[in-house]
């Protein structure tokens, strides 16, 4: 894929402002008819695949330890790494159709819908179909994961978060062939992502500002990963996707700790306007996440009538728990951060998660 990139001198990390590109007419970004530059062999990536960007690529000279937390956690990764084809017991049979985790978390649990399936045949179905629409979108998140964090090493200022980036780009790449494969032979059914995940996806890319990539894949998307992750792993009782999840997490609580400690502080001398660029990103990003667990595309494949389901879901008290669950990790870390404005706070109490506050925060 050919990319343009502006290179210029780095800015103070710690002014967003300072390091917001300007596109201009020669950035091309990445785009799926242009050629790869190598050797022009073109590529067969389809366009409505690629994701236009401008970002500049900032060099730093000054390879000095800024930053003693960034450069830890960099050292802490380096020893944790983990090899997803060799320290998984990929030998674990895995019946797709069994009750992996608990029936209460599939969306239409105790409505008429599901009290109608036939539980020989139906519901060991919506049981396959359910896990693979879950992983699935943690695998297409986790691209996305792959393609911000590589974005990132190119556009902060400093030295310590160049460094410690370059590993969760390893860590990402990882995640995605674990999830991949547990799909691939052990559920044997992938899911396209879901429009609001790939729309936020989206979004995080196209942004040329650097925080707000950290504000929305290293404390949203992330966070809302560490919290999903953490559900499954109390109440699966499938021996392999318990174990993948278990060594994936404790990669995500390093990245959320990174867009933790590479924010905090950040957003207390930003104009109004600047500010609420911020508050609209965090919140529309808390809606797209929220939806992205609606799981119509289940309905839609198994035939089911999706009105019904839709409407089910959104009155189911499991899903309500499930749901808020997932921002026990952002919302602390929101707050952390110093993005805690009124209007987040009241963005959060609307989706009735606000009361997390308390918890403990990443990093």
């Amino acid at each position: 894929m050919a990319m343009s990139f502006d290179v210029r001198e780095p800015a103070a990390e710690t002014d967003p402002r300072a390091a917001t590109p300007q596109a201009t007419a020669s950035q091309t970004g990445l785009r799926g008819d242009v050629e790869t530059g190598l050797g022009g062999v073109a590529n067969d990536v389809d366009a409505r695949d690629a994701v236009p960007f401008s970002l500049d690529a900032v060099f730093t000279w000054d390879y000095t330890t800024k930053r003693r937390d960034l450069r830890n956690l960099y050292e802490k990764s380096k020893e944790l790494q983990w090899n997803a084809a060799k320290d998984v017991d990929w030998s674990i049979d895995v019946d797709p159709e069994a009750e992996n985790v608990p029936d209460s978390f599939i969306p239409i649990f105790g409505t008429p819908m599901f009290d109608k399936l036939d539980k020989k045949r139906e519901l060991p179905m919506l049981r396959r179909h359910s896990t693979s629409y879950m992983l699935s979108n943690f695998l297409h998140g986790e691209q996305g994961a792959l393609f911000a964090t590589s974005q990132l090493v190119l556009s902060v200022p400093s030295a310590d978060a160049k460094m410690y980036a370059s590993t969760q780009v390893i860590d990402e790449a990882r995640h995605v062939e674990a999830y991949e494969r547990y799909l691939r032979e052990k559920v044997e059914l992938t899911y396209p992502i879901s429009p609001h995940l790939r729309e936020l996806l989206e979004e995080i890319l196209r942004e040329s500002r650097w925080d707000m990539k950290y504000l929305g894949m290293q404390i949203l998307v992330e966070g809302l990963a560490l919290a999903a992750f953490g559900v499954i792993r109390e109440t699966s009782n499938e021996p392999l996707i318990r174990q993948i999840v278990q060594m994936i997490m404790q990669d995500e609580a390093r990245h959320v700790a990174f867009g933790v400690l590479s924010l905090k502080g950040l957003y207390g001398e930003l104009s109004s306007s600047e500010l609420k660029d911020r508050e609209d990103f965090v919140l529309e990003a808390s809606r797209l996440m929220r939806n992205r667990m609606m799981a119509q595309e289940v309905w839609e494949n198994l035939g089911m009538n999706v009105k019904d389901c839709l409407a089910a879901v959104d009155q189911s008290p499991t899903m309500a728990l499930f749901r808020s669950l997932l921002f026990s990790k952002i919302v602390p870390n929101t707050k952390r951060i110093g993005l805690w404005t009124p209007r987040i706070q009241q963005g959060f109490a609307d989706l009735g998660v606000l009361h997390y506050e308390a918890c403990e925060a990443s990093a």
